[in-house]
């Protein structure tokens, strides 16, 4: 169909990963053992909070949510990825790509949106523990968490439409695993300035607030643990906050990258690479973060075993 001289495809291309023929066999097992480790681990936090009413806290509360959202952050990619990987076929329908870069949109928001509300419940309960249980009420957390999804629906939606008017060229091969917005936006005809506009403007309320808000939140923590806690305190309180800045710092590291701070020589397989690390190794990472050096996950995970022995 021809518009304004210009071809509106129906279809894009995705290149994929730049793995060697021979080694597709390897890769494939990998990020199919990755994909499903993924499933797993999140599907087990998911599961012992629900079932361990120890774990019925507001901390927990959040977590089930992150591991949630990472099992539906992974699926929004992984399983395209491996169908390319074994198809000599890896085109993707224009409305395909589209509701993947939304659904992509809203857990990587949600995520990010998560990890800030993770870090203000850990402020309170360090920094204000007598006030806790008052402060993070069940109201409070419920709300928080569907906020937190109105807010990323929302903000995912505002830029699915701007590039939804946009029009695109023969030129439909997009160099990545994914509908990423910025390998799309460098495929298209149009003017996408007020897409760059809009990706500058929120990212920064986006991405950025949400870290600083974030460092602001530890350093207070900090503050406070050393000013009124005993050495096996301060360990203690590190100890519990450590898994949280792990996944606060691989998931902002490469996001920041990517989106924040781009260089203009920034190879495709570089992109490529610290994409993977959010997308893929990041929700396989969260569930073994949060659950081995958790006492707490560990005792839920021998109290459900141990009722299953028993019923069994």
């Amino acid at each position: 169909m021809i518009m304004n001289n210009q071809t509106l495809i129906s279809q894009f291309l995705l290149l994929g990963l730049p793995i060697p023929p021979e080694n597709q066999h390897l890769f494939y097992a990998l990020f199919l053992a990755i994909y499903l480790t993924t499933i797993l681990g999140n599907f087990i936090i998911i599961t012992l909070i629900c079932l361990d009413s120890h774990l019925h806290t507001p901390m927990y509360f959040f977590l089930s949510n992150l591991s949630l959202t990472d099992l539906c952050f992974s699926s929004v990619t992984m399983p395209k990825l491996l169908q390319n990987m074994q198809s000599q076929d890896t085109s993707i329908s224009y409305a395909g790509c589209l509701a993947q870069m939304y659904f992509f949109m809203v857990f990587a928001n949600m995520e990010n949106v998560l990890l800030v509300v993770m870090a203000y419940d850990r402020y309170v309960a360090i920094c204000f523990p007598l006030r806790y249980t008052s402060i993070m009420s069940s109201k409070l957390c419920v709300s928080l968490v569907v906020l937190s999804w109105v807010f990323t629906i929302l903000y995912s939606m505002l830029h699915t439409l701007l590039l939804a008017r946009l029009s695109f060229c023969e030129d439909n091969v997009i160099p990545h695993f994914f509908c990423d917005i910025t390998a799309l936006l460098k495929l298209a005809c149009s003017d996408i300035y007020i897409n760059e506009l809009m990706i500058f403007i929120l990212g920064g309320f986006d991405i950025v607030i949400p870290f600083l808000l974030i460092v602001v939140s530890y350093v207070q923590i900090v503050c406070s643990i050393l000013k009124f806690s005993t050495t096996r305190g301060i360990h203690k309180v590190f100890s519990t906050c450590g898994s949280h800045l792990s996944v606060v710092s691989l998931f902002y590291g490469t996001i920041i990258g990517v989106y924040i701070c781009p260089s203009a020589n920034n190879s495709t397989v570089k992109e490529t690479a610290m994409a993977l690390m959010y997308t893929v190794v990041t929700p396989m990472l969260n569930p073994f973060i949060y659950s081995l050096r958790n006492r707490d996950m560990k005792g839920a995970l021998i109290r459900v075993l141990c009722k299953k022995q028993i019923s069994l």
